[in-house]
């Protein structure tokens, strides 16, 4: 599915680039209404259809792959392992220090969604769509650190801390970091 989609990009933007660069220039110097030349159809039809390619090949990953994503998403992880936003633990000492830990996730929404979240920021009100994503990322993100301090045989996360950036668009990476440790029983 990744060939076909990179097969889609490089037509589309093979496309637009004669589209813009070789058809426009030979459109405005031509006076009449001549038929366009099949190089130029051509072009059109890669642009267009590379963006049909990329987008089909998208959605049908997407549906693959949402019954694993969703319930990755809702699936807490079955062990026990602390996590704290301080750096120490009231009654229990730290035994051990097993080092740093981290999950991290980059999600986006799809189109339909940012197009309605920016019509409610012009409204007001709250961006409803972004705080499930970001919802949904910082879950993920948590579940993978807590895997991650789990495959260590950590008792606790401490220092928890998240960072968010923004990647492209409505795409958002999420980082969730803390420090493994042992306690003390």
């Amino acid at each position: 599915m990744k060939a076909l989609r990179q097969i889609g990009s490089l037509a589309f933007v093979l496309g637009l680039f004669v589209t813009l660069f070789a058809g426009v220039p030979w459109h405005v110097i031509v006076e009449d209404d001549p038929p366009i030349p099949l190089w130029l159809q051509i072009a059109v039809f890669c642009l267009l259809g590379g963006i049909l390619v990329v987008l089909l090949s998208v959605a049908i990953e997407q549906r693959k792959t949402k019954p694993t994503t969703q319930a990755a998403l809702e699936a807490e992880p079955d062990t026990k392992v602390l996590l704290l936003n301080s750096d120490q633990i009231t009654g229990r000492e730290t035994r051990e220090i097993l080092g740093l830990v981290q999950g991290h996730t980059v999600f986006a929404i799809w189109l339909g969604k940012d197009l309605s979240a920016i019509v409610r920021l012009i409204l007001g009100g709250e961006l409803t769509e972004y705080t499930q994503m970001m919802g949904q990322a910082r879950a993920t993100a948590t579940n993978r650190m807590i895997a991650q301090a789990a495959s260590l045989g950590a008792d606790a996360v401490i220092n928890v801390r998240y960072m968010t950036t923004s990647v492209v668009g409505s795409a958002a990476e999420l980082l969730a970091y803390g420090t493994a440790v042992k306690l003390s029983q």
